[in-house]
């Protein structure tokens, strides 16, 4: 077993990192205080994310993307976290389900996606349908030749700059011997088409500025040409996706968790009360301690569950376990540090409040930490017939 880096994986890290300090952490501050990215600070980080030969980094070399390997892009996405979401977004990560593209699709959708010429955005989550993904109440039905789609999406991240969305809606019911059971297909909709809607969502305490909407759609008309994947398919195409924003969620909490880590560190060796630094304490000192320890340790669960995929070995289990451990690990780290930066902790002059309040969406979306319990257990018991 070896767990050192490569050099062309050092240089990796040392160029997004350097990136993410360069270009996103200046703006951070305006971010948060306005709500939302301006438009000239997008332009520029997508721009030299281009430049720089990173752009659609989780694509293989086949469609026009870097060709990363799982391990890789999770090195990425880890530097990243240490970043403002709102701002890393513009670095470019298209929905990696848009290799399920095929025919003119290809050239409408997924080689724009990649070269940064449109942006995407993925809608799944309804008001009544969160975990329950087949509680979905947005469905399409059969007209002539096209589809028409009514109902609504909620917590879309992302479709405010989106120039199209991949949506996911019922299409039909199957009976089962467990009762009533949604088919699902997933279909890739244009900004603009009529019956279409982007409206702006919620307000989050969670990456003020990484916005939310919902989306409308009042019989709006689709063509089979829409369709990505299979009629009624829309599951595999949605766990195709589930594997990758998982690994996403748990890399990013490891990089925002050690940015947070840093500043704990060197405020707990700065900072003196009874003539000595707090660090010096054991009440500081042994939660510097444990900090490291989670930290690191949800580090070598998220690279070997990305390994696990470059592999090609089941990787189910071990990237729920990266994710509910790593999310969870997060919101640990980001209290401890608070704590130990005492009433300042929850002034804005630092950030260290901003990393506790982003720190509390990540054991919610993209699978809640119930969920992830949920598939590591179903996983261990299937085997024995339980």
């Amino acid at each position: 077993m070896y767990f050192g880096l490569t050099d062309e994986q050092e240089m990796i890290v040392s160029t997004v990192r350097s990136f993410v300090e360069n270009e996103i952490y200046p703006h951070e501050a305006e971010v948060e205080r306005l709500g939302e990215v301006p438009s000239e600070i997008a332009r520029d980080i997508k721009q030299k994310c281009i430049d720089l030969g990173f752009y659609a980094s989780n694509f293989p070399e086949s469609v026009g993307g870097p060709g990363l390997s799982h391990v890789d892009f999770a090195l990425v996405e880890r530097e990243l976290g240490r970043g403002s979401m709102a701002l890393t977004h513009f670095f470019g990560r298209p929905q990696n389900i848009l290799m399920a593209c095929k025919g003119e699709q290809i050239d409408k959708y997924l080689l724009p996606a990649v070269r940064g010429e449109k942006m995407d955005a993925l809608a799944m989550t309804e008001p009544d349908a969160g975990s329950d993904v087949r509680g979905m109440k947005c469905s399409a039905v059969r007209d002539g030749g096209d589809w028409v789609v009514n109902g609504s999406k909620h917590f879309i991240s992302g479709a405010e700059h989106a120039d199209f969305v991949i949506v996911f809606v019922a299409t039909g019911v199957d009976d089962t011997p467990r009762g009533p059971k949604k088919r699902i297909t997933c279909f890739l909709v244009d900004r603009g088409t009529p019956g279409f809607e982007i409206a702006r969502g919620y307000k989050s305490v969670s990456h003020r500025g990484y916005q939310n909407s919902i989306l409308y759609f009042d019989n709006c008309r689709l063509s089979d040409a829409q369709v990505l994947g299979e009629v009624d398919g829309g599951f595999d195409v949605m766990n195709e996706w589930l594997y990758a924003t998982r690994i996403t969620v748990a890399t990013n909490s490891v990089g925002r968790a050690r940015r947070v880590f840093d500043y704990a560190l060197a405020y707990a060796a700065e900072r003196s009360q009874f003539g000595q630094p707090i660090g010096k304490f054991q009440g500081v000192s042994f939660q510097i301690a444990d900090m490291i320890t989670e930290i690191d340790a949800a580090d070598l669960l998220t690279l070997s569950a990305a390994w696990r995929l470059d592999q090609g070995l089941p990787a189910n289990r071990e990237i729920a376990s990266a994710k509910v451990y790593a999310s969870e690990m997060l919101a640990r780290v980001t209290d401890a540090a608070l704590q130990i930066h005492g009433g300042m902790g929850l002034m804005d002059e630092l950030p260290i409040e901003r990393f506790w309040r982003d720190a509390r969406v990540e054991r919610i979306w993209d699978g809640t930490s119930e969920i992830q319990r949920h598939i590591i257990s179903r996983e261990l018991f299937r085997p024995l017939g339980a």
